[in-house]
C-alpha cells in the first residue's frame, strides 16, 4: 500500500505552476496528489498536449493513425521501480512492450537483442500510444490539475507576494503561482538563443538578482548540460505496401557504432496500426542532426513559435537523406521506399538526449526562491531517458513536500 503524507497546512494556501507537461512534470503533479497535497496545480505546455518526448503525433482526421515519434517505449533499468509504475499498469495506461528487438552491425547483419540503453530492463509502452503515459499520470493526479496546452511561457517574473508570474511573448500574464517547477531546460539553457532567437534564457536575469546561492548553482549546472540532438523521419506506409513492413523481423532496430557511421541512423521503430497502415520512425545519429542544425519539421509545433523560421528546401533535402539511408537498411526485406505515398514528415529533437553528469539531486529544489527542477537531465537511474524523467518528477515531489511540511522537532526531553 502506498504511504500517504498527511498535510499539516491549508492545502489551498500554496499553488504550484509546472512549466512543461512531459513525463517529469506530469509525474511530479501525480506524485504530489498521491502523497496528499491538494493545492492548485497548473501545467503549462507549449506543445499541443502532454507528453514531451513521450508524445504521440495523431491525425486530426483519423484517430487510428498515429506516430510515437519520440521514445517508442519506456524502459525501467534499475530497482526499485518508480512508485507510479504500478498504478499506471493497474489502470491500463501502459502495458508490457511485446515487440521483437534487434541490432544491426556495420556489415548489415542482424543480431537478436541490443546493447541500446533504451532496451535494457523491463520494457513498457503506452496502451494506444506513448502519450497515454502522461495522460495516465494526469488521471492519477485526479481533480485540480489544470493543463494549459499550446501556451509558450516566454518570460518569468516575481510576483508581489514572492511567487512567480508566467508571461507570454508580449509580457502579458498567462498565470502565476506561489511555487514554480521547470520540467525542462529551455528557460534556463542557452540553446533557446539559437533555437528561438531569444537574447538570453528567461530565468538567468532573475538568477542574478535573487541572491539565492542554491539557485545560482542549479542554473549554472543546467546551462552547462550538453545535449545530443536527433532528427526523425516519419513515414505512414499505406496498405498493401504496409504488409512488408509489418513482416520485418523486428519492431525496434538499434544500430551499433559501426552501423551508425555507415548509415547515419541510430534507431528504427516499426509501429503497425489497426487501420492496416504502418508507422515508421527512423532516428538519425547526432552527427547527422548537427550537420543539419537549424532544420526543423515544418509541421511540428515548434515551427509555429515566434523566432522560428522553417526552411522547406533544407527540410526536404534532409528527408531524402534519411529516406535513402532507410531504404538501404531495409533493402533485404523491402525493395523500395516510396516517399510520395508515405506522407513524409520531419521531427527534430534538440535537447532530448542530455549528456552526463546532469543536475544533481541536491540542486533540484531551491526553497528560498520557490523554484524546482525535474526532467531526464537530472542525474540518477534512467538519466537521459523517460525512466529518469519519471523518477525525477517523483523525487522532486517528495523534496517539495518535505520543504513545505518540515519534520517537527521534538520538544526537549521528548523521544525523537
Amino acid at each position: 500500500m502506498e504511504w500517504k503524507r498527511e498535510i499539516q497546512i491549508d492545502p489551498a494556501a500554496q499553488s504550484l505552476a509546472v512549466i512543461g507537461a512531459g513525463v517529469a512534470g506530469c509525474a511530479m503533479a501525480a506524485r504530489l496528489r498521491r502523497l496528499g497535497w491538494r493545492g492548485p496545480i497548473s501545467l503549462w505546455e507549449s506543445g499541443r498536449g502532454a507528453g514531451g518526448r513521450a508524445s504521440t503525433r495523431r491525425s486530426r482526421h483519423n484517430h487510428l493513425l498515429r506516430f510515437d515519434h519520440g521514445a517508442p517505449l519506456l524502459s525501467i533499468s534499475a530497482g526499485p521501480a518508480p512508485t507510479l509504475l504500478a498504478p499506471l499498469l493497474e489502470a491500463g495506461w501502459i502495458e508490457p512492450w511485446p515487440g521483437a528487438l534487434a541490432q544491426l552491425d556495420g556489415e548489415g547483419q542482424l543480431s537478436a537483442g541490443t546493447t541500446d540503453p533504451l532496451t535494457q530492463g523491463d520494457l513498457y509502452r503506452g496502451r494506444g500510444g506513448m502519450d497515454q503515459l502522461c495522460r495516465g499520470l494526469l488521471e492519477l493526479g485526479g481533480d485540480g490539475l489544470v493543463l494549459n496546452s499550446s501556451q509558450l511561457v516566454r518570460h518569468l517574473a516575481r510576483s508581489r507576494s514572492g511567487g512567480w508570474d508566467l508571461l507570454d511573448q508580449d509580457h502579458r500574464r498567462l498565470g502565476g503561482a506561489d511555487w514554480l517547477v521547470l520540467s525542462g531546460t529551455l528557460l534556463v539553457h542557452p540553446r533557446c538563443q539559437e533555437l528561438l532567437g531569444w537574447p538570453e534564457p528567461p530565468l538567468q536575469p532573475l538568477v542574478r538578482t535573487l541572491g539565492d546561492p542554491q539557485l545560482e548553482r542549479a542554473a549554472a549546472a543546467i546551462a552547462a548540460i550538453d545535449t545530443s540532438p536527433r532528427c526523425a523521419l516519419l513515414l505512414l506506409i499505406q496498405p498493401p505496401a504496409a504488409e512488408a513492413w509489418r513482416r520485418l523481423p523486428f519492431r525496434l532496430l538499434s544500430f551499433d557504432e559501426a552501423a551508425q557511421r555507415r548509415w547515419g541512423l541510430s534507431r528504427l521503430s516499426i509501429q503497425p496500426l489497426d487501420a492496416g497502415c504502418c508507422a515508421v520512425v527512423a532516428h538519425s545519429t547526432a552527427d547527422v542532426a548537427m550537420l543539419h542544425a537549424g532544420v526543423i519539421g515544418s509541421r511540428s509545433s515548434v515551427a509555429s513559435l515566434a523566432g522560428v523560421t522553417p526552411t522547406p528546401q533544407r527540410e526536404q533535402a534532409l528527408i531524402h537523406t534519411l529516406a535513402s539511408a532507410l531504404s538501404a537498411v531495409v533493402k533485404p526485406w523491402i525493395t523500395s521506399v516510396e516517399l510520395a505515398e508515405a506522407d513524409p514528415q520531419l521531427m527534430r529533437w534538440g535537447a532530448a538526449f542530455p549528456q552526463p553528469p546532469g543536475l544533481s539531486s541536491e540542486l533540484m529544489l531551491c526553497p528560498q526562491s520557490r523554484i524546482g527542477f525535474c526532467g531526464d537531465f537530472t542525474s540518477g537511474p534512467g538519466f537521459g531517458r523517460i525512466e529518469g524523467a519519471l523518477r525525477s518528477g517523483e523525487e522532486l515531489a517528495e523534496q517539495w513536500l518535505a520543504a513545505m511540511v518540515p519534520t517537527p522537532v521534538p520538544a526537549q526531553g521528548q523521544p525523537a
